[in-house]
């Protein structure tokens, strides 16, 4: 019986441990709400907006932008006509980074 309890208690343990540690396994999460892929803004005005899981660093075509605690994010930027393309990229207190990228043109 005692087996069974030591070896319950060291399985409720691990599970634990996996559960706490998978955000440093997971690496950095990124979401982009706004804008989105291809669309046409008349104004040149564009809102960005999204989430970045997991992240030390977030940045919009290599400048800083600013992200909440809980990851969120949102700034309104005004682009020259023509196409651009933004590239997101997120980097963990690791060094791992992942990237998004949206297409967007202003007439």
């Amino acid at each position: 019986m005692l087996r069974f309890l030591l070896g319950a208690v060291l399985a409720v343990l691990a599970a634990y441990g996996a559960a706490e540690a998978w955000p440093l396994v997971a690496g950095p999460g990124l979401s982009i709400d706004s804008p989105e892929n291809g669309a046409s803004y008349p104004g040149g005005i564009v809102g960005v907006s999204g989430t970045a899981k997991r992240a030390a660093a977030l940045t919009l075509d290599g400048a800083p932008l600013l992200h909440s605690e809980d990851g969120g994010f949102s700034a309104a930027l005004a682009f020259p006509r023509g196409g651009s393309i933004l590239t997101f990229t997120a980097t963990d207190r690791f060094g791992r980074t992942v990237a998004a990228t949206r297409t967007i043109f202003v007439p």
